[in-house]
């Protein structure tokens, strides 16, 4: 084997282990001619990667990629991949040896992504082209026999085998054509003189240059040869070399000298003076790139330089003597580019799935993003990330390809749009850096259940208000969108005093409002109690509950009641003193209630104008009827009383009684009981004890009300900068009343009689809390009703002392 075909065999080898080495990398890879006609198939993505075809439609399989075409598509029937459009490989992939275009295919639930690697096979769909359509050779006729020629180079679009493999020469006496490989470069041709030259017989000589590629069939492309024949000027310039080879950094700045070319003639005078030009053999125009000196033979750098684009260029110099008959000798040079790091890395977002829902798993993909750098060796290689903090990671794939997906909790409610930063930095000197935005819309979904404005709501309604009368009306919110922020409210279905709430109030689904369904009662029921369940649209729905407390407030509706033993006007009632009663002489004590509460409760007690002389008094808060002053001769035997009850509700309402209090006579005073008097001195006893009794049941009430304003301090954290100082305020009648900014009592004795009574009147909202116990008789106990904070509260407190 020759030297240069152990060279061929050496470059297949090599190609053939990168293309496996390629080829084992990638997940699926798959090969398609270019050109193919559309619907042509690729592969079976379903066969490759084990999938049955009736899950291709369910998962939604698709194929993605980031050129501006869509090349391929996937029948989702039967999972065959196929071409969409038409592919033309020199487009895709100039001046490249391996053509690979990279999808990728996204199966959803779960998501997973397969990188699919389609080789693009050259076709030989271009024939072989020269630059120019003749070439003229200027030839001495004293040359001899071996002298070789450059001819120029054709261009052929295709690669591999279907580029330029050899040149042809038409047939003729004179020249023969040597074809040389390239190797690792393009094929050339020289044109060698078999036979010498006779400028007398023939001072033009025609040749046709034809190139073949080594397509199935062949192409080719032709060229015509002007040889002219000239005389005299027996020596060629030579250069040092047939091949220079040089490096340029791609960021060299124009002016910057690549090489110096020194090439020597051994003629004499004009015939040695030599000048360098540019040969021109190829579509690239050298000239706009390099400037090469005539006259020095010095290439400099004219234009900007891209190893991206061009990481090497071959250029062909001639050096021209000036003789009468000119001679020209050639060289190659070699100027590979030298890559810095001028590109920063490119970054390809596609996204797959916006919006997100808030309540996605880990690892759920959100998009698919590629990382390239047009930049070689340490250059390009690359590192992608995610700045910040946010809830989101890249996860590797495939070399420079990466899935966006789910990295913490997601919340709608914090945050609904994320603006996702990547940057992708390379490994140059110094580092080049780019960064993409990616926007990931949060989409809510039905995880906040609605919230109450209040924990516990009391609501105040008074008694005999209308039926169909609106008592309260309920909010709630919920931080949830659209449907799933949709609220309904519902009564929840419970029971007071064995009667369902539900026949009581009715709640308006959509407004909240709470509407009574009857009169209420404050004597039958002071308050009872229900829940309100509001409940939004999401699926599933979500909800919860607040407690209504619905305190009756009562009125004065309840006329007050005469008890036993005297009934009510309409009866007779009838009372007897002795003539010799003293002033202040007891007659009888009328007792009434009231089914109210409160102050509408609170019974006064008033004789009407009697007939004749003003003999009684009655007591107003206790119904003592007592004598004003001795009996007279004058006076009647018989006095009939009317007794008037009357509340203090507004308006106040009334009952009246009737007494016919009969002065026993003379004689009746005989009689052993009769001699009886009751002494001054006793009398002023009793007052003494009575004194001390109510002094001291007042001292034990002060210490109670001290020792309850001690404890309620201390139970608000001991501090009493919240709440007024307590206040007990004396009143002409001789009450008393004990305030605070949350209570009050009215404490109300009677000092008109030997007997008083301490009553405790609440106002009209129960307390706070603790309990408040009337006292009615002496033996009567009425518990109330809790009231808000920070209502004022105010009773009065009646005790009889017997």
């Amino acid at each position: 084997m020759t030297t240069r075909g152990k060279r061929e065999y050496a470059w297949i080898v090599v190609v053939t282990l990168l293309c496996l080495c390629e080829r084992s990398a990638s997940q699926l890879s798959y090969s398609i001619s270019e050109e193919a006609n559309k619907g042509t198939a690729v592969g079976n993505i379903a066969k490759d990667l084990n999938i049955n075809t009736q899950e291709l439609e369910n998962r939604d399989l698709r194929v993605v990629s980031t050129y501006s075409k869509k090349l391929f598509d996937v029948n989702l029937r039967t999972g065959n991949l196929f071409v969409n459009e038409r592919i033309d490989r020199e487009e895709l992939c100039p001046h490249l040896i391996k053509c690979a275009i990279k999808v990728q295919a996204t199966l959803n639930n779960p998501m997973i992504v397969h990188r699919i690697e389609v080789n693009i096979l050259d076709i030989n769909d271009n024939s072989p082209s020269f630059t120019e359509q003749s070439h003229v050779l200027n030839i001495s006729e004293s040359l001899s026999v071996g002298e070789r020629f450059l001819l120029p180079v054709a261009e052929d679009a295709d690669i591999g085998i279907n580029t330029v493999k050899t040149y042809k020469l038409s047939q003729n006496e004179h020249f023969s054509l040597d074809v040389q490989s390239g190797g690792e470069h393009a094929v050339s041709a020289e044109l060698v003189l078999q036979k010498a030259v006779d400028r007398e017989k023939q001072p033009v000589i025609t040749l046709l240059l034809t190139a073949v590629d080594g397509g199935k069939p062949p192409r080719s492309g032709t060229t015509n040869l002007i040889v002219n024949v000239i005389d005299v000027n027996d020596n060629t310039p030579t250069f040092s070399k047939t091949l220079y080879k040089v490096r340029v950094r791609e960021d060299a700045t124009p002016g910057s000298l690549v090489i110096k070319l020194n090439a020597t003639d051994l003629d004499e005078g004009m015939s040695s003076k030599i000048t360098y030009s540019l040969n021109k053999r190829s579509n690239i125009d050298l000239s706009n790139i390099f400037s090469l000196n005539a006259e020095t033979g010095q290439i400099t750098v004219k234009g900007t330089l891209d190893y991206e684009d061009t990481p090497a260029y071959e250029v062909r110099v001639q050096a021209t003597d000036q003789g009468q008959s000119p001679r020209s000798g050639h060289c190659k040079v070699l100027i590979e580019i030298i890559d810095v790091n001028d590109n920063a890395p490119e970054i390809s977002v596609t996204s797959l799935m916006t919006p997100v829902k808030e309540d996605a798993e880990l690892g759920t993909i959100v998009a698919l993003v590629t990382v390239s750098d047009k930049d070689a060796g340490n250059n390009g290689v690359t590192h992608c990330k995610v700045l910040g903090s946010v809830p989101f990671k890249l996860q590797s794939n495939y070399k420079n390809d990466y899935s966006l997906v789910v990295d913490g909790a997601l919340d709608r409610e914090t945050m609904s749009v994320y603006n996702v930063t990547i940057t992708a930095t390379d490994e140059g000197n110094p580092p080049l850096s780019s960064m993409k935005v990616v926007t990931v819309h949060v989409s809510d979904v039905n995880d906040n259940a609605p919230r109450f404005m209040e924990p516990v709501i009391n609501v105040y309604v008074k008694e005999n208000s209308p039926t169909g009368s609106m008592i309260h009306t309920v909010q709630a919110s919920d931080a949830d969108l659209d449907a799933n922020a949709q609220l309904s409210f519902t009564v929840l279905d419970s029971s007071q005093q064995n009667i369902p709430v539900s026949s009581f109030v009715n709640i308006n689904s959509e407004t909240g409002n709470i509407v009574s369904l009857q009169s209420f009662n404050f004597e039958e029921m002071k308050t009872f109690q229900f829940k309100v369940q509001a409940t939004d649209s999401g699926l599933p729905p979500l909800s919860s509950n607040v407690t209504v407390n619905v305190f009756i407030l009562d009125e004065n509706d309840n006329s007050p009641s005469i008890l036993a033993p005297y009934s009510e006007l309409g009866s007779v009632n009838s009372e007897s003193i002795p003539y010799s009663a003293e002033a202040g002489y007891f007659v009888a004590k009328i007792r009434a209630v009231d089914a109210d509460s409160g102050y509408n409760a609170l019974l006064s007690y008033h004789l009407s104008e009697p007939k004749g002389n003003n003999l009684f008094r009655i007591g107003t808060s206790n119904g003592e009827i007592r004598t004003k002053r001795r009996m007279s001769d004058n006076d009647l035997k018989t006095h009939p009383l009317v007794v008037l009850v009357s509340d203090n509700g507004e308006p106040s309402l009334s009952a009246t009684v009737s007494i016919d209090v009969v002065v026993e006579s003379t004689a009746d005073l005989q009689t052993p009981f009769r001699h009886v008097p009751m002494k001054e001195e006793s009398f002023s006893v009793l007052n003494l004890y009575l004194l001390i009794a109510i002094v001291s049941v007042s001292v034990i009430f002060l210490l109670s009300l001290i020792t309850l304003i001690a404890v309620k301090c201390h139970r608000t954290d001991g501090s009493f900068s919240r709440y007024s100082a307590p206040m007990i305020t004396t009143h002409p009648d001789g009450s008393w009343s004990y305030s605070k900014a949350t209570q009050q009592y009215d404490v109300c004795f009677s000092s008109d009689t030997l007997k008083s009574d301490v009553v405790v009147f609440p106002a009209q909202f129960p307390p706070v809390d603790g309990e408040l116990i009337s006292i009615n008789g002496g033996d009567t106990f009425t518990r109330t009703q809790t009231l808000p904070s920070k209502e004022k509260v105010s009773c009065s407190i009646w005790l009889w002392l017997n």
